[in-house]
C-alpha cells in the first residue's frame, strides 16, 4: 500500500512539472507575440508630438491638417501657438518637436544661420512657388514700385502696416526700408490686425501698404498688387520647408518621412486655407479637406 502511494505521488509530481512547463512555453510564446507587437507599434505611444503654430492663415491650416492626419494614425498631437523667435528656441531646447513653415532662401535666412547647428531644417519643401513683397490695392495706379513710396509718403502717412515682430519677413522689411532709404515706419502688430487694416482700407478705397505673401486667401478676396522690388530684397520665388528638433527623426521615423513626402500646389493650399477659415473650428475644416483629398494625403503617408 505504501509502495502504491509512493508511485502515485511520483506520477502526480510528473504531471505538475509537465503542466508548469507547458504554461511556461505558452507564456513565452505570448510574451514573444506581445514583444513583437510592441516593436511594430513603438513609434505610436502616449507621448505628445508638439507642433509649433503661428497665427498666420496658411500655418493654422497646415498645422491642423497634420494634427488631423497624425491623430488618425494613432499619435497624440498638441499645437503650441508661439511667435517665430520663441519657436526656434523651443526647437533648439527640444521643448518643441516640429515647426512646419520655414521660408527660404530669404525670409527665414536669419533663423537658418542662427540655428542650423542645433535644429534640423529640412531639405524637402512642401511648397515651391511662394512669394513675398510689399502690396498695395490695385486702385493705387500711381504706386507700382517700392521706389515710388517716398514720393507718396503723405498718402500712406509714412507707415507700412506690418504683422508679427519676430517674423523673418518683418526683419527683411526693416532692412528694405534702410536699403531703399524709405521715409517710412514699420508698424508691428499681428497678421489678424494687419488684415483688418487692409480690409477696411480697401472697402473705403483708402491707401495702405503692407508686407504680404502667397499663398494667402486675401488675394482671392481683394484686388492687391505686389510692388516691384528692383533691388530684389525680398528675393524671388521662396520655398517653404519644415524644421524638427534634433533626435525627432530617430524617435518618430515614420512621421519624419511623411513630412518629407508632403507636397502641395497653390490650388491645394488655397483650398485647405479656405476650408479651415470657413469652419467653426480649424481642425474640423482640416478634416473636411482631408476627406476630399484622401488620395493626395495617402501619397504622403505611404
Amino acid at each position: 500500500m505504501n509502495k502504491w502511494k509512493k508511485e502515485l505521488s511520483i506520477i502526480l509530481l510528473l504531471l505538475v512539472v509537465a503542466v508548469l512547463t507547458a504554461c511556461g512555453n505558452t507564456n513565452d510564446a505570448s510574451n514573444s507575440e506581445q514583444t513583437g507587437e510592441e516593436e511594430s507599434t513603438t513609434e505610436v505611444n502616449g507621448e505628445e508630438i508638439t507642433i509649433g503654430q503661428i497665427n498666420w492663415a496658411e500655418n493654422i491650416a497646415v498645422t491642423n491638417m497634420w494634427k488631423a492626419i497624425l491623430e488618425e494614425k494613432g499619435y497624440n498631437v498638441k499645437l503650441n501657438v508661439l511667435d517665430m523667435g520663441v519657436m526656434m528656441q523651443a526647437l533648439e531646447s527640444g521643448d518643441l518637436d516640429a515647426h512646419l513653415e520655414i521660408w527660404l532662401p530669404v525670409q527665414d535666412a536669419n533663423y537658418l544661420e542662427e540655428y542650423q547647428d542645433t535644429v534640423n531644417f529640412s531639405e524637402a519643401t512642401w511648397f515651391d512657388t511662394a512669394k513675398v513683397g510689399l502690396v498695395v490695392p490695385e486702385y493705387l495706379e500711381e504706386v507700382n514700385s517700392i521706389e515710388d513710396l517716398n514720393e507718396h509718403k503723405e498718402l500712406f502717412d509714412g507707415q507700412i502696416v506690418g504683422f508679427d515682430a519676430g517674423a523673418g519677413t518683418m526683419d527683411v522689411t526693416k532692412e528694405l526700408i534702410d536699403d531703399y532709404n524709405l521715409e517710412f515706419d514699420l508698424l508691428a502688430s499681428s497678421e489678424a490686425t494687419m488684415l483688418v487694416e487692409i480690409r477696411e482700407s480697401v472697402e473705403n478705397r483708402e491707401p495702405i501698404v503692407a508686407p504680404l505673401w502667397t499663398p494667402h486667401w486675401i488675394f482671392s478676396k481683394y484686388d492687391l498688387k505686389f510692388l516691384e522690388d528692383p533691388q530684389n530684397k525680398y528675393g524671388g520665388v521662396e520655398k517653404i520647408h519644415h524644421a524638427i528638433r534634433e533626435g525627432f527623426s530617430e524617435d518618430y521615423p515614420n512621421v519624419s518621412e511623411w513630412f518629407n513626402n508632403w507636397k502641395m500646389n497653390d490650388e491645394q493650399i488655397g483650398e485647405l486655407i479656405d476650408y479651415v477659415e470657413n469652419a467653426e473650428e480649424p481642425l474640423d475644416g482640416a478634416k473636411e479637406w482631408i476627406d476630399e483629398n484622401q488620395e493626395l494625403v495617402d501619397e504622403w503617408v505611404e
